[in-house]
């Protein structure tokens, strides 16, 4: 019998893999709530017996990752954190703090096959897809490093999460357990550069998620440029599934949209996306672009960020400037693992 990853488990799992080891399904829950108190060993679980622990040990175990490395903001506390995984392979994680919680962004792939052009992500494509469970320790080491509660999760570092959807899927289901760290799928934001078949999935299964979509241009023809994904998935298709998204939830999206100058940062730009989203519940979060040293993009003067917002809100379009977090540690996706990975070649 293989070793079982215990991490990746939902509780039902759990319970079947207890009755096929021969032992009870009460245990099942037991190593659940173990699991999501942060346990890196089956030693730290003290109300099993030595016995069944030993067991354990020769036909399960618990996947393990470490931080790397960690950067902290002395600006606004954003901790940047850099974990490397079983395989060695590196992954980020960015905490944000704010007055209403403590906001974990996660990674979902190791790496990214999307292919966007102003993305340090995807600069090296795609290594694997992370299982449920690498996601969730994710947030099981970052809140026994902070020493305080995630309340919210952002599925929007490292990696497209609807191009890992199943793995996604079922760390939503473990997240939200009532047994486990029972968080919200209401506190839970799921960024997709346009996959339209598994939005409308999202809709009818996981309603109460939070959706938000990485438009990043107002037009097809600038967005295939910019994003291949258009090519397969075109702003018409894309709309179309939002708005089946909205009808079945009743939840607005929000439209993520990195202003680059001189490439979708016009007046023109901003008065054609207006028109693009004037017919959805939405709200457009406008991103200062992150500099990465690989690519030309720069970010556009506040003065013309400031003007693209007023715009948007003449449409009737509610839109806010993202606030920079994190801008002493370079808390962009991509940045710090690129870096990591720079040095160890040069090593």
């Amino acid at each position: 019998m293989q070793h079982k990853e215990l991490k990746s488990c939902t509780l039902e799992e759990l319970e079947l893999f207890f009755k096929e080891i021969g032992e009870p399904a009460y245990r099942a829950k037991q190593v659940f709530q173990w699991i999501h108190k942060g346990v890196r060993s089956f030693d730290e679980m003290t109300n099993l017996s030595k016995a069944l622990r030993q067991k354990l040990e020769g036909k399960a175990y618990l996947g393990q990752m470490h931080i790397a490395d960690k950067l902290v903001s002395t600006v606004d506390g954003t901790r940047k954190y850099l974990m490397e995984l079983q395989d060695k392979n590196i992954i980020e994680c960015v905490l944000m703090r704010y007055d209403y919680g403590n906001t974990l962004c996660v990674s979902c792939q190791v790496g990214c096959r999307m292919g966007c052009s102003f993305c340090a992500s995807t600069l090296e494509g795609v290594i694997r897809n992370l299982s449920a469970g690498e996601i969730l320790d994710q947030v099981l080491i970052v809140q026994k490093d902070l020493g305080d509660r995630i309340s919210n999760i952002v599925l929007m570092g490292s990696g497209e999460p609807f191009d890992n959807f199943q793995e996604v899927m079922k760390f939503l289901d473990i997240i939200n357990h009532p047994e486990g760290l029972n968080i919200s799928l209401r506190n839970i934001t799921i960024s997709t550069c346009g996959l339209v078949p598994q939005i409308k999935v999202l809709a009818d299964q996981k309603p109460q998620v939070t959706l938000a979509i990485s438009l990043h241009a107002s037009n097809d023809e600038l967005r295939s440029q910019m994003m291949p994904v258009n090519k397969r998935y075109p702003l018409q298709e894309l709309i179309k599934a939002c708005r089946y998204y909205i009808e079945k939830t009743n939840k607005r999206i929000t439209f993520e949209y990195a202003l680059i100058q001189n490439v979708n940062d016009t007046e023109h730009h901003a008065r054609e996306l207006g028109e693009l989203l004037k017919s959805l519940i939405c709200h457009v979060n406008l991103i200062p672009l992150n500099k990465v040293s690989e690519r030309e993009y720069t970010a556009p003067n506040k003065e013309g960020i400031k003007k693209f917002q007023q715009i948007l809100k003449q449409k009737g379009i509610e839109a806010t400037i993202r606030r920079e977090l994190g801008s002493d540690i370079n808390a962009a996706c991509g940045q710090l693992r690129r870096r990591y990975l720079k040095e160890q070649r040069e090593c």
